[in-house]
């Protein structure tokens, strides 16, 4: 039930977001050395309603990378954007720019080996970034409705070689009456006070033989007052309590596993349980509260990487990988049935949306929706 397909203007790896009638990616606008980082509008016929450039973009070093990595994200009046470059910005949803800053202009050289990850978080009135690489780390709040520094925090930890960069988006919990971002990357899990972005907690020992190259991809899942944190590039998994005070250790995990995890794909954690997907199509249902393993399952024909985050609806589990192959597999107790698996011409790094009773794949070539006429 293909509604539409739009050929977007260039590369991009961002998940689209939604507001009402408006859906919204960032991309790369241009080809090769012409390209500029942009946003675009869309409706749900498939026109095109604006596109903004934000200037020349900085573009992927990755095979799957590009310089519009990072999602969007909107309180409903502004929409906020960042890329490569370190441009972050503020729109509304006419297109006018409100306001836009450059992070490495203002504050400092950023050193990634790859490309751009984390996305922007909105909480407080301010849009919130986490910069962790192996130069000056910190977290990052501006005022939404200025770009104006509202609070910066310094994050910055020993690490061996890669081991401090981190890609990851940080995650929001209400705990009592306070609102905390909770932060993964540089082997430690963090919770920083949303008005300050003063650090209440961390867990360490995630790394206690501190190897080289353990940087971090996939964020952290949250669920029933635990945090299920893949580490180890897709080797480990380990769950902790979030409703704490102080400094903790490996000592403090409820649990960790050896042998299951994710190095990309951000698990989903709903109803006591813990989904993971692996870079090659393994999959895997844990209990949140104890880490037993409820069951475990492959995708069939896999070929390629799973890039992309799966996305939950009901009991429907969709997910899609770097060569275009897209899965709809309906999840029980005992495991997965695989409904569909089809094919595109396409690539997949962003992750599937559901909304509307529709279905919205975001490919290197194409914009896709899939719903009932």
């Amino acid at each position: 039930n293909l509604l539409w397909e739009i050929k977007l203007p260039g590369v991009g790896g961002s998940t689209p977001i939604v507001w009402k009638d408006r859906i919204i990616i960032t991309s790369g606008i241009g080809e090769n050395d012409d390209a500029e980082d942009g946003v675009i509008c869309f409706d749900w016929e498939g026109n095109q309603v604006w596109e903004v450039k934000l200037g020349k973009q900085n573009p992927g070093k990755h095979k799957r990378g590009s310089g519009s990595n990072p999602s969007a994200i909107t309180n409903g009046e502004r929409i906020f954007v960042l890329f490569k470059t370190t441009t972050l910005a503020a729109l509304d949803f006419d297109g006018n720019v409100l306001w836009k800053t450059n992070l490495q202009d203002t504050h400092g050289e950023i050193t990634f080996w790859w490309d751009f990850g984390t996305s922007p978080v909105l909480v407080e009135g301010n849009v919130v970034v986490a910069i962790m690489n192996e130069g000056q780390s910190y977290l990052l709040a501006l005022e939404q409705s200025t770009g104006k520094v509202a609070w910066k925090v310094d994050r910055n930890y020993t690490c061996n070689k890669e081991t401090a960069q981190s890609y990851t988006t940080p995650l929001l919990i209400t705990e009592g009456d306070k609102t905390t971002i909770v932060v993964w990357g540089a082997d430690h899990l963090t919770g920083h006070d949303a008005t300050t972005g003063e650090l209440i907690w961390s867990y360490s020992g995630f790394n206690p033989g501190q190897k080289q190259y353990w940087r971090t991809i996939a964020s952290p899942a949250i669920s029933d007052g635990v945090a299920l944190v893949p580490y180890g590039r897709g080797r480990l998994l380990a769950g902790m309590k979030t409703k704490i005070e102080g400094d903790m250790t490996e000592k403090d995990f409820l649990w960790e596993k050896s042998g299951i995890g994710t190095d990309v794909a951000t698990p989903i954690a709903i109803d006591g349980k813990v989904y993971i997907l692996s870079f090659n199509g393994k999959l895997w249902c844990l209990d949140i509260l104890t880490g037993e393993e409820l069951w475990k399952s492959e995708l069939p024909e896999v070929k390629g990487l799973f890039y992309s985050s799966p996305t939950l609806a009901g009991n429907m589990l969709y997910m899609c990988n770097d060569v275009g192959a897209f899965y709809v597999c309906e999840v029980s107790d005992s495991g997965i049935k695989v409904l569909t698996h089809t094919q595109f011409e396409d690539n997949f790094v962003a992750s599937p949306v559901l909304v509307q009773n529709k279905l919205l794949l975001r490919g290197t070539k194409n914009l896709y929706c899939f719903g009932q006429e």
